[in-house]
């Protein structure tokens, strides 16, 4: 079984968006994965600052110390990743950018493989840019994409959402 790493990026603990990543959560436990769920929007991650620390002085060590601390060993050791994200203006929300950037000190998680995409948004057709931004770090660090599932206000919270996240599920 693998370990998984969801990264929920909405500051609404209870948001559709919440809900996606719980359920995806969920279906994986009972699967017998080993999942670790963050909450991205509340932790305190800056952004990156491009100061190139991490890829000369700090041998991969970023040199802000904020919460992205947290993260890092559950990056280093995650075998799917997935990421969870309202769209409030046609992209990835701030919160989960942030740790997205920081990423980039340790360029790919080494032992990630697979990846999922969980978008939520009030209004149908506006996920093209979160889209091509994730198929773009997948298709940089070479992860296989399982699938993503959207959901606009009237898909939110229901069977049938529920039922594309079990199927992503069955694709680890």
């Amino acid at each position: 079984m693998s370990k998984i790493l969801i990264l929920q990026g909405s500051p609404r603990a209870k948001g559709n968006t919440a809900w996606m990543a719980e359920e995806y959560k969920n279906a994986a436990e009972a699967a017998g994965h080993e999942v670790t769920l963050i909450n991205v929007a509340r932790k305190k991650i800056a952004g990156c600052l491009a100061c190139e620390y991490c890829h000369t002085k700090g041998n991969g060590a970023c040199i802000q110390k904020d919460d992205m601390q947290e993260l890092y060993p559950l990056l280093a050791e995650a075998e799917v990743l997935v990421l969870a994200s309202p769209i409030y203006y046609f992209t990835l929300s701030a919160q989960i950018q942030a740790p997205i950037q920081r990423f980039y000190s340790v360029m790919k998680p080494a032992k990630v493989k697979k990846t999922a995409l969980l978008l939520s948004s009030h209004s149908p057709n506006v996920y093209d840019a979160a889209i091509a931004e994730y198929k773009l770090i997948t298709g940089f660090c070479g992860y296989e994409d399982t699938g993503i599932v959207t959901a606009k206000l009237d898909e939110q919270k229901t069977d049938a959402t529920k039922q594309k996240i079990l199927d992503l599920v069955g694709k680890l």
